[in-house]
């Protein structure tokens, strides 16, 4: 194949999501069940089957494409277009989303079976998958602030996919507003570039980066000068802080689990959380010019990493459990984009996608076979009624703590490495972060391990909610059960790249030419990859050397530890909680954060906002305008007096009118009369 790619085959993978999209969402009760989830997978895998012709294309015979596929406007010399920039980082990106996404159509057929929107959320899904890869594949801001907004969009239609359900309409009210504060910041740096540099295509405005580094910014801020690049990469990167759920603005991501599970795990893994990764990723050129804003980033990614970790140990519900680890892992990355290693924080970024899918499809599983509980405590023993279920999420666990060998240890270890690497101001306490988040992570994965699938059976004990009884007619058990074929084969699927894509792709993604110009990293000044790559002797040396290692210990000692507080001797955790009951109390109420913005931040939002229209609206507006009307009343009550209708009255006037002009002309001149 030629080094060019075809423009037409490039417009199928969005159009073909999103023609399913508009499918089974306008004809849905024309097609049916059957109908919207079979035009709906269609789409997505021919997108898949596109995307991995693409990726091999790119990969092996170098090929690439950057060009405008449609002009929308042209203001001024100002181009807003439609336009595809494919490179490493893009096709990589394309095959994630699509194959998750392909994934996770294949399990909601038996997941959302009896939903009464069944059809819908089909539709809803395929458009997530457009959105999303209408973001990754732009070459300028235009499309990605367009794909930027539809996945959020998107992700508020189907975190209340269920609206008839309060918490659902909460949460995704949540999403939705937090999201609103991290794209302000996000649009405001999209409006820096554009003010200086005049241009919404990236080539152009990474061609005047340089430039661009050396202006300062107008205002003063925090007391001291700032550059421009530094305001505008801190700006996009508060719009990352919303999409990809760094702290503060990660509120809404444990929320989102009101939604149904297909979409917990498209969210978590493949849409949505990741654009923010790849955004800062992709915009690596003009991060690079400011050392302020990647240790802004890097302690940011810090503080998430650790500390949403430990909100994981406290959790009751399976999905809940796993949502935190995806917070803690996108700290992880965050962390990475921190410490210029770009290419490690997009290649956890994709090795995480597939074991997070894995475990969040594996959750939806048990809850399944639980009849729909959701809480860990009401489990245990599961592994001989769910074989595959308990395999997969046992692969997936491993993955996720980073056993070597697992694709989550090549991208968690070289995360961790590069940050040792850094010598940013930030690196010491980030590190230290990255490294007590090993142990958490280990901990609260084998935490949900060991109650779910090891243990006495705890659900026999209690009536599943929404049942009266656990008995059927004939007085037998309601045990769980492993789930269907269309949830298992994806959890199979899932769990081969959870396992080997680590070892397979680690050397051309992080030491070979695969990501060379789509990420700039300035080596002599951000030298982690350069050192990284002088230690890296090969993926199997790599795992081998892992075991003498403190983040493989530390990671064993998790599951140690949480095997004998959950299996051997389950009273320590409660006396542990008695002990530390002021913490647990922090940890429960997820650091008094959702307070601080109910009661503080939204409460001082509401009162500005009272502020402005008390004072502003009502006392100053709306004083001119009725201050005005009011003038005009009463001078137009003085002049309505002498409009009395009588004919003798208008002929006195009109008398007097012409007398007083009479007087007016002839003044001047009798004046003169009586000077002489």
């Amino acid at each position: 194949m030629s080094a060019q790619l075809s423009q037409n085959l490039l417009l199928t993978v969005p159009l073909a999501p999103l023609a399913g999209s508009v499918i089974a969402g306008l004809f849905g009760k024309a097609v049916g069940r059957r109908g919207a989830h079979l035009i709906t997978i269609l789409g997505v895998l021919v997108s898949f089957i596109v995307s991995a012709m693409v990726l091999k294309s790119v990969a092996m015979d170098g090929a690439r494409f950057n060009a405008t596929i449609y002009e929308w406007m042209n203001l001024g010399g100002l181009k807003m277009e439609v336009g595809f920039l494919i490179d490493g980082l893009t096709a990589m990106m394309m095959c994630v989303v699509t194959f998750v996404s392909l994934m996770v159509h294949i399990y909601t057929i038996g997941y959302m079976e009896e939903d009464p929107g069944y059809q819908r959320f089909f539709s809803y899904i395929s458009l997530f998958t457009f959105s999303m890869l209408m973001l990754v594949m732009s070459n300028n801001f235009l499309q990605l602030f367009f794909g930027w907004e539809a996945v959020g969009l998107v992700s508020y239609l189907l975190i209340g996919f269920w609206y008839k359900k309060p918490t659902a309409i909460f949460a995704n009210m949540k999403a939705f507003l937090v999201n609103r504060v991290g794209d302000f910041g996000f649009i405001l740096g999209i409006g820096l570039v554009l003010a200086y540099t005049g241009t919404l295509n990236y080539a152009e405005v990474f061609g005047k980066a340089e430039e661009f580094s050396k202006i300062p910014f107008p205002l003063p801020l925090f007391g001291g000068e700032w550059m421009l690049v530094t305001v505008t990469c801190i700006c996009l990167f508060i719009g990352a802080m919303g999409k990809s759920a760094q702290f503060p603005l990660h509120v809404w991501l444990p929320d989102s689990m009101e939604g149904p599970t297909p979409i917990s795990a498209l969210i978590h893994a493949a849409t949505m959380v990741t654009a923010g990764i790849f955004m800062v990723t992709r915009m690596s050129p003009l991060f690079e010019l400011s050392d302020t804003a990647l240790n802004f980033v890097m302690v940011i990614g810090a503080i998430t990493a650790l500390f949403m970790g430990f909100l994981g140990i406290i959790q009751n519900d399976i999905k809940r459990v796993v949502a935190y680890s995806t917070l803690s892992q996108l700290g992880y990355m965050t962390v990475a984009l921190g410490a210029s290693a770009y290419s490690v924080a997009v290649f956890h970024l994709m090795t995480h996608a597939f074991f997070k899918a894995l475990l969040f499809l594996g959750a939806g599983s048990v809850i399944i076979g639980m009849h729909h509980d959701q809480d860990i405590r009401n489990m245990g023993g599961l592994r001989k009624y769910m074989p595959i279920t308990w395999i997969t999420s046992l692969l997936g666990s491993l993955a996720l703590i980073g056993t070597p060998f697992f694709a989550g240890f090549y991208s968690k270890d070289s995360i961790i490495e590069a940050v040792h690497a850094s010598h940013l101001p930030g690196a010491g306490f980030a590190y230290f972060a990255v490294v007590a988040g090993v142990f958490v992570t280990a901990f609260y994965s084998f935490r949900m391990y060991f109650l779910v699938f090891h243990g006495k059976e705890r659900f026999h004990h209690k009536p599943f909610p929404g049942e009266h009884d656990h008995h059927d007619d004939h007085g037998e058990h309601h045990d769980p059960h492993e789930s269907p074929w269309v949830v298992t084969v994806p959890l199979l699927l899932l769990a081969i790249p959870s396992v080997v894509i680590g070892f397979l792709t680690i050397q051309p993604m992080l030491y070979g030419e695969f990501f060379k110009d789509a990420i700039t990293v300035h080596g002599e000044h951000h030298h982690a990859m350069a050192e990284l790559a002088e230690e890296f002797h090969g993926a199997a040396a790599m795992a081998l050397h892992a075991l003498s290692t403190l983040p493989f210990w530390l990671a064993l000692a998790g599951v140690v530890v949480a095997y004998v507080f959950y299996m051997i001797k389950p009273g320590i955790p409660a006396a542990i909680a008695r002990a530390l009951s002021p913490i647990v109390k922090i940890l429960e109420n997820k650091y008094y954060m959702d307070w601080i913005n109910e009661n503080i931040l939204a409460a001082a939002a509401r009162a500005l906002g009272r502020g402005l229209w008390k004072g502003g609206d009502v006392a100053i507006i709306d004083g001119i305008v009725n201050g005005s009307a009011s003038t005009v009343g009463a001078f137009s009550r003085v002049v309505r007096t002498v409009q009395t209708g009588h004919l003798s009255w208008y002929a006195l006037v009109m008398v007097l009118g012409v007398f007083g002009l009479m007087t007016w002309q002839l003044w001047p001149y009798l004046m003169g009369l009586i000077a002489h």
